[in-house]
């Protein structure tokens, strides 16, 4: 089998594409060079050849994905680069003004970097990620870029040179010591970035030690990914990619559980031959592959896209996981759908597929009380309303109470939203508030319940 060679290409680098060259105008790449130089870009040979369909640029959905648009910044702060650019002003004052801009982008939605942080002994955990009762974030130092960017990415602070606004962490020892202190968690998530630009051996360095017979109450390694879209050759033809499927095969002879969470946003991901090989190679170690995405509009906002991902995913032996919507930060504005219409698509699209398909969830929204399942509109008396409840929450009691919203034809988050039927506040805002005035205490809802 022939070892492809990963080559990435970021801003500094991307014109020397032939496919650019070709297809896009000179104002499609000062676009590029604008949006790019606020939000991070980066794309790889694999993504170039195998997944974008030049003759349909600017619409391709891949292309979308991974190239920015002149519409992902909001028209004042792209003309502030744009003549910053134009007229080569100082690295200083460009530092300061893409400083400026990326604060007015909400760089930690729902509270994750004043709310979710735990510490140990006084120490701050910067690599981790406490929300909900039974499930920790880890975000290994080693694991904080991608094969690829994602346009709509709501980690981007990750890959911007904003180090105050990173998470990563080195030390595995401190990892161990909370996870033993915390026996109600039973799931850890690795994530990032990506954990698997890592190599083999510094992944299992962070592995390995959460398999101590100490830590039974740990159950399930979840491994937050999108490199079966944008690389999958690190499953296949990487130099330790046999090794790294001996590392999921250990996991599950340990009697602990392995969930790649794969992240698909088009069905076109799903098409190539290495991607295929890549997911019959990862289900053959006992790994199980659950799949998510956001819902994007330019992207995948039509139900019969989705309808085509998950019947595909269900093929290849994978499990359709959760549908999302675009979270508050970066390029909301440019990829958010409105929520009664994400309702419908998500709608359409799951009564096209069967049973062993609707293992889906959504549409979903990683708000800071929780998450939030928008479960339809409905009319109550006189009131149409959206129907809401949540999947993951704080508190683990107020997960699966239905809430009642106002209908907004606008809203497109949760805090767009008002409570119907003349209600003050919804039932989890007093404990919220609360919670959130008292950051002292990060896990005070989380372990509730």
């Amino acid at each position: 089998m022939q070892q492809m060679r990963f080559k990435a290409y970021n801003l500094g680098n991307y014109l020397n594409l032939p496919q650019v060259q070709q297809y896009l105008t000179p104002e499609q790449k000062h676009d590029i060079r604008v949006v790019g130089t606020v939000l991070p870009f980066k794309v790889n040979q694999y993504v170039i050849d195998e997944l974008i369909d030049w003759k349909n640029v600017p619409n391709d959905p891949i292309y979308t994905l991974t190239f920015p648009q002149k519409g992902m910044l909001l028209p004042h702060h792209y003309n502030a680069v744009s003549d910053a650019l134009n007229s080569d002003m100082p690295k200083e004052e460009l530092k300061t003004l893409l400083y400026e801009i990326r604060m007015e982008l909400n760089p930690h939605p729902a509270g994750q970097l004043e709310h979710n942080v735990p510490e140990l002994d006084g120490i701050k955990l910067t690599g981790v990620q406490h929300k909900y009762r039974e499930t920790m974030l880890f975000f290994p130092a080693h694991g904080q870029t991608c094969h690829a960017y994602c346009t709509f990415c709501f980690r981007w602070p990750q890959f911007v040179g904003m180090d105050e606004l990173k998470f990563a962490m080195r030390e595995t020892e401190l990892l161990i010591e909370y996870v033993k202190q915390h026996p109600e968690l039973s799931d850890i998530l690795f994530t990032g970035g990506d954990p698997m630009v890592m190599n083999t051996q510094r992944l299992s360095d962070y592995i390995e030690p959460l398999l101590d017979s100490e830590l039974s109450h740990l159950q399930t390694i979840r491994i937050g990914t999108k490199a079966l879209s944008y690389w999958p050759y690190r499953f296949t033809t990487d130099t330790d990619a046999d090794e790294l499927l001996r590392l999921f095969e250990k996991i599950v002879k340990s009697g602990r559980h392995v969930a790649i969470m794969a992240h698909f946003n088009h069905y076109n991901e799903l098409k190539t031959e290495a991607v295929k090989e890549a997911i019959a190679r990862i289900r053959n170690t006992g790994a199980e592959i659950r799949t998510q995405s956001p819902l994007m509009r330019n992207i995948n906002d039509h139900p019969r896209t989705w309808a085509k991902m998950w019947k595909l995913q269900v093929k290849l032996g994978c499990i359709p996981y959760y549908m999302f919507v675009a979270r508050d930060t970066g390029a909301q504005h440019y990829f958010s759908v409105p929520l009664h219409r994400a309702s419908q698509i998500f709608r359409k699209a799951y009564q096209t597929v069967s049973g062993v398909a609707r293992t889906v969830r959504g549409p979903s929204m990683s708000a800071g009380p929780g998450k939030v399942q928008v479960l339809g509109t409905a009319m109550v008396g006189n009131e149409k309303v959206f129907v809401l409840r949540f999947l993951q929450g704080r508190n683990p009691d107020w997960v699966h109470r239905p809430f009642f919203a106002k209908f907004d034809t606008d809203a497109v988050w949760l805090t767009d939203l008002v409570p119907a039927f003349g209600e003050e506040k919804f039932f989890f805002e007093e404990e919220y508030s609360f919670f959130c005035g008292n950051t002292d205490e990060p896990q005070q809802l989380s372990m509730a319940g």
